[in-house]
């Protein structure tokens, strides 16, 4: 997608981050960040020297039409770097979530861009500036003013350097007869020649094209990251799927097992009451061989009283 067509999510004052520049002493800057659409904004902060700041929070999530600020310390100087330029930048990513997104749920994955997903990008760049008792008072990441001064003290030098050589060769000439035509057209010449150096176009940094490489680097190295915890993720959820098809397996075959049982159950059940209800029958009333002795015991007592 062109750069142009990217949705401007959130807005981030300033994009330079100004940091008072004191060997040994701390320097603090704070940023804003203005959420612009109507839906929950997700951000993560990166920094390409992340031993070197501090970045607080470095995620989190703004409502709808609020802002956000945050703070960024860097830690105390121990050298002064060449020209007092510092190359090391910052990244500030943003994507719309769900609402009810909290802070803790903010992971590198939301950032991702994959499926279409828009993700807002501001790169912001750092400047030292000197401290105000001292001699520079502008900041000090003006390398194309410094040097134009350069070049415009060379440019200075070189006319002086020119003038005496214009006094020497007009000696010479009067000295060996040769004309001054000559002379100035070399004055000229070397008139000429530093405002051509300073008329050459300004070509890019190695170490602003490294910066860039570097970026391009950490994005690919998160890419792989993203990808590979996706795909171990992947895995985790087949293992997870196959365990509960054997769990839903096992309670099957355990419901038939109880089923079974409980119909055993109720046939053992249904038995008993039978075989009880039997000898109940059994016991009620006399039984038919004692009616039988008695019958005869009384037979044999009237025969004995008749005779």
């Amino acid at each position: 997608m062109d750069a142009r067509m990217k949705p401007d999510i959130l807005e981030v004052q300033p994009l330079e981050l100004k940091f008072l520049f004191e060997l040994k002493k701390q320097s603090s800057c704070s940023v804003q960040m203005i959420n612009k659409t109507n839906h929950h904004v997700a951000f993560k902060i990166k920094t390409t020297n992340p031993k070197k700041y501090c970045v607080r929070p470095n995620t989190g999530v703004i409502d709808p039409n609020a802002s956000c600020d945050f703070t960024v310390t860097m830690q105390a100087p121990k050298v002064v770097p060449p020209d007092m330029i510092c190359r090391d930048k910052f990244l500030v990513q943003s994507t719309v979530v769900p609402e009810g997104t909290k802070e803790e749920d903010v992971t590198s994955n939301m950032f991702a861009k994959e499926d279409g997903k828009i993700v807002d990008e501001k790169r912001l760049k750092v400047i030292f500036i000197s401290p105000p008792d001292s001699s520079e008072s502008s900041p000090v990441n003006e390398p194309s003013k410094l040097v134009h001064d350069n070049e415009s003290r060379e440019v200075k030098d070189d006319l002086v350097h020119a003038k005496v050589d214009e006094s020497k060769s007009i000696e010479v000439s009067k000295r060996d007869g040769e004309s001054t035509e000559a002379t100035r057209k070399e004055e000229t010449y070397k008139r000429k020649e530093p405002v051509k150096r300073i008329e050459q176009p300004v070509k890019p940094s190695h170490e602003d094209i490294k910066r860039n490489e570097e970026f391009m680097q950490m994005n690919d190295t998160e890419e792989l990251i993203l990808a590979k915890e996706f795909t171990e993720m992947k895995s985790k959820v087949i293992e997870l799927e196959s365990r509960l098809t054997e769990a839903k397996a096992t309670i099957l075959h355990l419901t038939e097992e109880k089923r079974s049982v409980t119909q055993e159950k109720h046939f053992l059940q249904g038995e008993l009451d039978m075989l009880k209800s039997k000898r109940h029958r059994a016991q009620s009333g006399f039984p038919l061989l004692f009616v039988f002795m008695v019958s005869l015991v009384g037979l044999f007592l009237g025969y004995l009283l008749h005779s």
